[in-house]
Parts: C-alpha cells; sequence; structure tokens
C-alpha cells in the first residue's frame, strides 16, 4: 500500500532522523548534499564550512530538503520539504550549535569525534550556522504485510 504521511508522522520521521539531503539550485546548476540536522519549530538547523554548498544558499536562498527512512523496498517512509535559508548569528547561533552536537554526538561511533566532519576546533568560530524555515512539505509511505 502507498499512502501519504499526515502532519504528525512527517514530524515525527523528522524528529527521529538527523540526516537528510539539502538540495539548492543556482545559475541552472542543481548541487544535493547530505547533511546533519536537527527538526524543531518548523525549522531544519545544520552547520557547515564555507564551500560550494553556502555560496548557493548565498546565492539562491529557496531550497528543497529530503529525509527518509527505509526498512526494505517495500517499507518506506519520506519526507520532502521546501523553505529558505538563513544563516544565523549570537545566541541563536550558540544555542543552535550546542542542540546539534547533543543531537549528533550520541549517534557516533566514536565519542570522542568531533562533530564538525574534520574541521579543526580552532576554526569552529568560523562554522556557519544556518536554519531551513520550513514553508511546505509532503511525506509519503509504502508498506506491504
Amino acid at each position: 500500500m502507498l499512502g501519504d504521511l499526515n502532519k504528525k508522522e512527517i514530524d515525527d520521521l523528522l524528529k527521529r532522523q538527523f540526516i537528510g539531503r539539502l538540495g539548492c539550485h543556482l545559475e541552472g546548476e542543481t548541487y544535493i548534499v547530505p547533511i546533519n540536522y536537527v527538526y524543531q519549530n518548523n525549522a531544519i538547523y545544520a552547520h557547515s564550512g564555507e564551500g560550494k554548498k553556502l555560496e548557493m544558499l548565498r546565492g539562491n536562498p529557496r531550497v528543497c530538503f529530503q529525509v527518509d527512512e527505509i526498512e526494505s523496498m517495500f517499507k518506506w517512509k519520506s519526507v520532502i520539504l521546501w523553505g529558505t535559508f538563513e544563516e544565523l548569528k549570537g545566541q541563536e547561533r550558540q544555542q543552535v550549535m550546542q542542540g546539534l552536537i547533543l543531537r549528533i554526538m550520541p549517534n557516533t561511533n566514536d565519542a570522542g569525534r568531533d562533530p564538525s566532519h574534520g574541521i579543526p576546533p580552532e576554526l569552529h568560530d568560523n562554522l556557519i550556522v544556518y536554519k531551513i524555515n520550513i514553508q511546505q512539505g509532503t511525506g509519503r509511505f509504502e508498506i506491504h504485510e
């Protein structure tokens, strides 16, 4: 059976997962990249070092975000969101960074590993923390029993 996820099911899936794919588009080029995230207050929160993703997000803040939960070929759930990118500063940036660390670290195989993916600790203050303000979304599922 194929079906649509309701708002609660979409929220629950977004809260359970912590890796999604962010799609951005600028000047005829589309770029999709996996990111670690935290979902709360109808927004996706994440961080990044400078690079292609941020260049594209700054040039066109409209994005697409996708998360899935796959148990098998015939048992899965998927959510697609559309929204806008916004860089965070000050106290909000610090709070979100702490939330990301608390969410990501329990899901690593190495508790001593830094959640910033190879970015040296001395550059952590240069990390860009951002949110995707969700404007709309949809969810689908398939289940065969």
